[in-house]
């Protein structure tokens, strides 16, 4: 008699259990089929209602969005036009804005692994209308500047060092061949402009030798100004910073031992790891050496005769358009008040 409570018992529970299994499946269908019916009711809505609203903002938005750009189009369109109208007429009065700026002076010409060669020729009529004298043009090439040659070109230094020559504590390789070359290519004296320096001879055919640089011209006869040309993009990868240190370097040693030196480049020079920033960045060499980053513009080559003529009068600056420019250009010094060379080391 004890079992039939216990079978009856099994059996309640059996039927509780597939009672709630089939409330539970309801429950569950209940949702699903709620959940599809809230779809079904969004959808027709947002097709009814909402669909309207949302083209007619997304079309307002477009139309916006259209004018402003066809504005900023016309913008730039016309600034174009007025740079290039620009540019055309100060090209056309080059010689004008220059005329007797460099009067006299001997004017070197070097270019940077990587500068652009189609600005020699510019260069060159700019210091010829100046009324300076262009001496000629060094390239440096990849090599020089190359992680794995900095001690050849360190040796090469040494070697081609005067008897006694003793180099600043610290001195980097470059700046070390900064300095042998500066004194074969340009002079502070003005007598000695145009002569070349037989304690200095050979060391130009050294560095040609090594395949550190080229020559065109006659960079040996002695200039009294340099111009370093910037590379046309910044250097990259992990030695970039060594290179563009380097650059910076030949810049420096070219103006302590001449009347002066601009480096010049354009606005990717005056960038984010470009040479004129980095130059910028630097102490005693920032104060020295004149940089201008337009010189893909005719009124920024314009700018870099009046940069170097202002060396003349013992000051140096920052020109152009980039975050380190303190101005477009220099004030000018009249030709006739012919300034007095000052040292490198007393310029800023």
């Amino acid at each position: 008699m004890a079992e039939r409570p216990a079978r009856g018992l099994e059996r309640l529970h059996l039927l509780v259990g597939r009672t709630l299994l089939v409330i539970d499946f309801r429950y569950h269908l209940v949702s699903i089929v709620a959940i599809f019916l809230a779809l079904t009711v969004g959808i027709v809505l947002g097709s009814t209602v909402l669909e309207p609203m949302f083209f007619k903002s997304a079309e307002e938005m477009t139309a916006s969005l259209r004018k402003a750009n066809e504005s900023n189009l016309a913008q730039i369109s016309q600034l174009q036009s007025r740079e290039e109208g620009s540019d055309s007429l100060i090209t056309a009065h080059l010689t004008d804005l220059v005329r007797g700026q460099l009067l006299g002076e001997h004017v070197l010409l070097v270019e940077a692994p990587g500068a652009p060669a189609a600005m020699r020729d510019a260069v060159e009529k700019l210091v010829t209308g100046a009324g300076g004298v262009y001496s000629g043009r060094i390239s440096l090439t990849e090599k020089f500047i190359e992680a794995d040659q900095a001690s050849l070109v360190d040796g090469l230094a040494a070697t081609l060092a005067p008897p006694g020559t003793t180099f600043p504590d610290g001195a980097s390789p470059y700046d070390k061949a900064a300095a042998i070359l500066a004194s074969a290519v340009v002079t502070n004296d003005r007598g000695q402009a145009g002569r070349t320096n037989a304690a200095a001879a050979g060391v130009l055919e050294a560095f040609q030798s090594g395949d550190f640089l080229t020559v065109s011209g006659k960079p040996e006869e002695r200039a009294t100004m340099a111009i370093v040309l910037a590379p046309a993009q910044p250097y990259d990868g992990e030695d970039a910073e060594r290179e563009t240190n380097a650059v910076v370097s030949v810049a420096a040693g070219l103006d302590s031992g001449a009347l002066g030196t601009v480096l010049a480049g354009t606005a990717n020079a005056s960038a984010a790891g470009g040479v004129i920033e980095a130059l910028h960045d630097t102490g005693g060499v920032a104060s020295a050496v004149s940089t201008v980053d337009t010189l893909d513009f005719a009124a920024g080559r314009v700018v870099v005769v009046y940069a170097l003529r202002e060396q003349l009068t013992g000051r140096s600056g920052a020109y152009g358009i980039g975050s380190g420019a303190t101005a477009f250009e220099p004030s000018v010094t009249p030709p006739s008040q012919s300034p007095t060379p000052t040292p490198a080391g007393s310029r800023g």
